[in-house]
């Protein structure tokens, strides 16, 4: 981007030998991913304000304002705008070069300068059609060493005029103190749209200017027609420059040109056929200018121009501007001369919405604006305003603005920078926000934050003030300060490891508990540091679970071993973080604690094995008070074997041995012999000490498994035991041999309690499976024993509580863990009418898992 136009780089020359690619010195895809800060909404609508001011000026004007604008809003150190021209002043999208017609900051001595179409970031630009961000670009285009200072970045936002792409606005970076993002681009765009509509209206406005000019002249030539020969009309009419008719006083129009035919969408047939007559095309309410317009006529031969309607052949209205005269004083015969207003009404009505958007702008603002002339006279106050200070539109008009809103001690001072303004053209408030003190209509002061745009109407200063009262953020920012303070103090005393960290799960905060613990300093731990502590084995799965919780938003949970700094030991650790979001819905920080556990597992690991233990030795109890029982369960079989060998000895033993006989004998001793055996692998399992295997377990087939141990004796003591199981429960996960020890616990339980002093004809015990709830299978013992009472059914469960003479208590205890680290419940009522119900619930095994 050269200097002076004569340095540009030549068109016709190819891209130089050794230049960088394009895609080396693009960067836009990284302006995506940047960090974006938040849109300023206050900022960007002064700048959108600024631009329609230049409105009053020149299109010249207006890319000045848009080049300062974007330099302030982007905070770059040069902006600008490239546009295409054929004549180097006017934009054009077949031009072949571009022009720099504004730039503000650093680059500002190169105004006037520019590139080539063919071969530049301007061009490449609007090749792509789209924002493209550079880094360094003088090494693809060597034309652009020697301007200085050098660009470091330069973020260019195509520019369109009437649709179409003529150029480029572009904000550039001589440093890398600061990079651009998302945000910019998106205002450059903002801005670029709407200088683009403040350049048309004022084209619009200029064509209107012109129209006007060209209205004059047509008076003129009116009037000069009015005392020219009927042949020099003719010649006119048929010139077609302008709407020309010749009429007559009874409302006919005897003659017309194309030019106002096709303003009222009529045809020359039409015209012949007498169906165009002027009292026809004008709207009623037009008829009382008419009538004045004949009376001129009539009285002086002529008639002023003015403006009015007609109608046209489908019913739509144009405006026109209409001036004539009779071709003869007294006369019925005249011409006239019109000219068709659209365009210029369109312009006008444009200039209008575009006036009335600023207003609107004005008016809707989150600020107070305020407008003051160069003698410091308010003259303009929006509705904002009038509700922080209190004085109506109207009342604030006319008033000085010292004398309303700026307190005494402040006001020489106002008026000392107003002076001195108009001597430098500088001010120590202007473009700048600040703080400072107002006053309201009430007398009360209060701190305001003000920025303050001059703005110049060709020889007329106007200054915009924006104001907004941050009396409730200065309160607020206070208290969150205080609170802030006090949690500080309370995080850094508590006996807890706190820490805290950023959306982005960068950790930028831990307390004093964590530092002593780690030994580490807050910056060694800040960030990522912290994953040091953590043992190699646990880092990638703790890392895995803080990375998912900060990109879904799930609360964090993860236990480590963590190295303790005081002895260089790894101690198991449990960290926990929750996220706290604004009423937006988007993280604003993470919360977290540490807890160290290592004792309490190691506790929790022994009492798993103590556990383990006293189940091991409840089962060889229960055993030992079943050898009844088993010894009766083994004596069948053994019987059976006995006695099928006899009969198989005897079959053999006849002459001829009966062979039949005898196998079939055989076949029972086998049988039997298998039964004892399964029988004794079934007892064997519960005397065995194993660790606990979860595996999917029938639990209809448990309970007849253990009920088959147990059967003898409920006979020894008269019970009747009856099995409800249903078929159609599903499998659970489970130890078959838990599961076995907790039905036999409660079975066990039951028959020593219906046993004991209940009358032989109503001992009965019925032990059912059955699906109580969804995903929930259900196992319940009934007795009909003396029952429990209300208050002693939880004690029950307490370690070491017995209501045997001979038991140790943890019989119902160690069932009750077992069924819970199952996923379920386990618990005791009353039967009715007698009785107890020890009964528990496992969730179920889904099919398929």
């Amino acid at each position: 981007m050269s200097a002076k136009p004569q340095e540009d780089f030549p068109l016709g020359e190819s891209i130089p030998q050794g230049a960088a690619p394009l895609e080396s010195i693009l960067c836009t895809e990284e302006l995506r991913q940047r960090p974006s800060r938040p849109p300023d909404y206050e900022r960007e609508n002064r700048a959108l304000v600024a631009l329609v001011s230049a409105l009053a000026d020149s299109p010249r004007t207006i890319f000045e304002t848009l080049a300062k604008t974007i330099l302030d809003i982007t905070e770059s150190d040069s902006a600008g705008l490239s546009l295409l021209t054929k004549d180097g002043k006017t934009p054009d999208v077949g031009g072949e070069r571009f022009y720099w017609p504004a730039i503000a900051g650093m680059w500002n001595p190169h105004v006037g300068g520019g590139t080539p179409r063919n071969f530049g970031p301007c061009g490449d630009v609007l090749d792509q059609n789209r924002t493209l961000l550079f880094k360094h670009f003088e090494r693809r285009y060597p034309y652009l060493l020697p301007v200085a200072p050098a660009a470091e970045e330069c973020l260019l936002v195509p520019f369109y005029v009437a649709g179409k792409a003529v150029g480029t606005i572009w904000a550039i970076t001589h440093s890398d103190r600061h990079k651009f993002d998302a945000e910019d681009d998106r205002l450059m765009a903002s801005l670029g749209k709407f200088a683009s509509s403040a350049y048309q209206a004022l084209a619009h406005i200029e064509d209107l200017k012109i129209q006007v000019a060209e209205r004059e002249k047509a008076e003129t030539a009116l009037r000069e027609f009015a005392k020219s020969l009927e042949a020099k009309v003719h010649r006119l009419v048929d010139a077609n420059v302008i709407g020309i008719v010749i009429f007559n006083l009874e409302g006919a129009i005897t003659e017309a040109n194309e030019a106002f035919l096709q303003m009222v969408q009529y045809s020359r047939e039409d015209l012949v056929t007498g169906r165009v007559r002027w009292t026809d095309l004008t709207p009623a309410e037009w008829g009382d200018r008419d009538q004045l317009a004949l009376a001129e006529l009539r009285a002086t031969g002529l008639f002023q121009t003015h403006e009015k309607e007609y109608f046209r052949k489908d019913g739509s209205r144009a405006p026109v501007l209409l001036g004539g005269a009779l071709f003869e004083k007294g006369g019925s015969e005249g011409v006239a001369f019109v000219l068709d207003l659209s365009e210029q009404k369109q312009a006008v009505e444009t200039l209008r919405r575009v006036e009335q958007q600023a207003r609107s702008i004005v008016e809707s603002a989150l600020d107070a604006v305020i407008a003051m002339d160069a003698d410091g006279i308010i003259t303009d106050w929006n509705k904002e305003a009038e509700e922080i200070f209190g004085w109506t539109r109207l009342e604030a008009l006319g008033r000085r603005m010292s004398e309303t809103i700026i307190p005494m001690r402040y006001r020489s001072a106002h008026e000392t920078g107003l002076r001195h303004f108009f001597q430098t053209g500088e001010g120590p408030v202007l473009n700048k926000r600040i703080e400072i003190s107002a006053l309201r209509r009430n007398g009360e002061e209060f701190p305001v934050e003000l920025s303050i745009t001059p703005l110049k109407f060709g020889e007329t200063w106007v200054f915009s003030g924006f104001l907004r009262d941050i009396s409730d953020r200065l309160r607020s920012e206070e208290r969150l300060r205080r609170s802030e303070l006090n949690l500080r103090r309370m995080t850094e005393t508590i006996p807890e490891m706190l820490w805290s960290a950023a959306p982005d799960g960068a950790v930028d905060y831990c307390n004093a508990r964590v530092l002593e613990y780690t030994g580490l300093a807050q910056n060694d731990i800040a960030d990522a540091g912290w994953m040091r502590t953590v043992h190699p084995d646990d880092a990638r799965n703790t890392e895995r679970a803080w990375a998912h919780s900060v990109r879904t938003g799930d609360p964090f949970q993860a236990e480590f071993r963590s190295l303790r700094g005081s002895d260089g030991m790894y101690r198991w650790c449990v960290a926990r973080a929750v996220p706290l979001r604004g009423f937006d819905g988007f993280i604003l920080k993470w919360y977290g604690t540490i807890v160290d556990f290592h004792d309490r597992r190691q506790a929790q690991e022994a009492l798993r094995n103590t556990q383990a233990e006293l189940a091991h030795v409840n089962r060889v109890m229960t055993m030992g008070e079943l050898a009844a029982s088993i010894a009766h369960e083994v004596n069948q079989p053994l019987a059976s074997i006995i006695a099928s060998g006899d009969s198989c000895t005897a079959w053999l033993a006849n002459a001829p041995p009966n062979l039949e006989r005898a196998r079939a004998a055989a076949n029972r001793v086998i049988q039997a012999a298998t039964q004892a055996s399964e029988i004794v692998q079934r007892i064997r399992a519960l005397f065995k000490k194993t660790t606990a295997s979860t595996t999917s377990v029938n639990v209809n087939a448990v309970i007849e498994d253990t009920i088959s141990l147990l059967r003898h004796e409920a006979q020894r003591h008269n019970i009747s035991l009856l099995i409800e199981l249903d078929a159609s429960v599903p499998s659970v996960r489970a130890d078959r041999v838990q599961l076995q020890q907790v039905i036999l616990n409660l079975v066990m339980n039951a028959i020593e309690s219906t046993a004991a002093g209940v009358d032989p004809e109503r001992r009965r015990l019925v032990i059912q499976s059955a699906l109580s709830n969804p995903g929930e299978l259900l196992v319940a013992v009934k007795d009909t024993g003396p029952g429990i009472d209300a208050q002693q059914a939880e004690r029950l469960f307490a370690p070491f509580f017995t209501t045997k003479l001979q038991g140790i208590g943890m019989g119902l205890a160690i069932s009750r863990s077992i069924i819970e680290a199952h996923g379920g419940r386990l618990w005791a009522e009353k039967n009715e009418p007698h009785g107890a119900v020890f009964q528990f619930v496992l969730p179920t095994r889904v099919q398929g898992e």
